[in-house]
């Protein structure tokens, strides 16, 4: 199976997993976001195009599966140019995330992402409400910078 294949694969059942089973183990409202994750691990081990067009395919399942028509295709796809910029060494495939690491950079890039999100989500509905900030945006981010950090601490290490 090639790697293309296995990431489509792999992001196709996070989606589906996303909107099956992740969605329903909110905490005070607050979800995690894994397809948000795994954009940001392939991110950092493709091109920026690479990166933006899986950012683009999976926002836009997103969209199918929770009716918000654009909004996830479009933020999820300006997270992975984003990701995708960022200059590494040139073995991508060799970057090792500590636990520390995942914490952080899944908490910030979760607030960026989020808050595009709620601003968009508020334009649309036409609405602010306290929900959007403490749920939405501060508490799902803090609740994948968790799955984020236990990910990385459960993954097995190749410490070559």
């Amino acid at each position: 199976m090639t790697s293309t294949t296995r990431y489509i694969l792999i992001g196709a059942g996070l989606v589906l997993a996303q909107w099956v089973v992740l969605q329903h183990l909110g905490i005070w409202g607050a979800t995690p976001d894994v397809v948000l994750l795994f954009l940001a691990w392939l991110a950092l081990r493709v091109s920026r195009r690479t990166a933006a067009l899986s950012g683009f395919a999976l926002g836009f399942a997103l969209d199918i599966a929770y009716g918000t028509w654009g909004m996830h295709a479009l933020v999820k796809t300006i997270t992975g140019f984003l990701l995708g910029s960022v200059t590494l060494s040139d073995d991508r495939d060799a970057v090792l995330i500590q636990p520390n690491q995942a914490f952080l950079g899944g908490f910030l890039l979760t607030l960026m992402h989020n808050g595009l999100l709620v601003i968009l989500l508020a334009l649309q509905a036409q609405t602010s409400n306290t929900f959007l900030v403490n749920a939405l945006w501060l508490g799902s981010s803090l609740y994948t910078a968790v799955i984020a950090t236990l990910v990385v601490w459960l993954a097995p290490r190749d410490t070559r």
